[in-house]
């Protein structure tokens, strides 16, 4: 899946609050936390401040962890508070787990259920603060997965062995015979170190990237 745009986020969040701005003004100040790595699943931060880069390096095994990472990078941009209500910054990142908030990419559906008839367990391994089920089974999708190995419930992240061998173990596979699917080269290219086959995809908006899921049916891949 693939978070929604920074416009679309803030545009959400500043509803959410009762705050109106200008179309351009809105698109600037998206642009804005963009760049500061605020929107958790979109782009990193152009830079990492000194002051979070600790906090950056350990966001994912923790939820406390990851809402005050990713609070304190919206908060770099100054943005409008309402008179009266939650606090902007908060609403934005609750925002962001919202089913609404996620897009499956256009052939996931069909490859999951293709690994499915064909017997292919799936697990989800994901670097992440919260929990990402009730997404899955907004979308359709949580039928088709088998296991879920989430960074914070296990306090590891990618690219450690651990968090890939946890999901091996979940689906009864052993590694040489596990096909990890990611668009992290650092991050995914960790399964490697565990025997895992690696096959990687573009980190593009869901439009730009109709079927790049679909080479994990082909028969070269079959056999794992």
């Amino acid at each position: 899946m693939r978070i929604e745009p920074a416009g679309s986020w803030l545009r959400a969040g500043l509803e959410r609050v009762g705050v109106r701005l200008p179309a351009g003004e809105t698109g600037r100040l998206a642009a804005e936390l963009e760049a500061a790595g605020a929107l958790p699943g979109g782009r990193a931060p152009d830079v990492v401040p000194p002051g979070l880069a600790g906090l950056w390096a350990v966001r994912d095994r923790d939820a406390d962890s990851h809402r005050a990472l990713y609070t304190a990078l919206a908060r770099r941009v100054p943005l409008p508070q309402p008179e009266a209500g939650p606090d902007v910054y908060d609403v934005l990142y609750d925002r962001h787990m919202e089913p609404a908030a996620w897009q499956p990419y256009p052939d996931a559906a069909d490859v999951l259920r293709g690994l499915r008839e064909r017997g292919v367990p799936v697990a989800v391994v994901s670097n992440i603060g919260w929990d990402v089920r009730p997404v899955f089974r907004s979308h359709g999708l949580d039928g088709l997965v088998d296991a879920y190995v989430l960074s914070f419930e296990h306090g590891v992240q990618k690219p450690a062995p651990e968090i890939f061998r946890l999901a091996c173990d979940a689906l009864g596979v052993p590694p040489v015979r596990t096909l990890m699917v990611g668009d992290d080269r650092q991050a995914d290219g960790g399964a490697a170190a565990l025997g895992c086959a690696v096959h990687f995809v573009e980190h593009l908006p869901v439009e730009r990237r109709p079927d790049g899921l679909r080479p994990v049916l082909s028969p070269a891949r079959g056999g794992r």
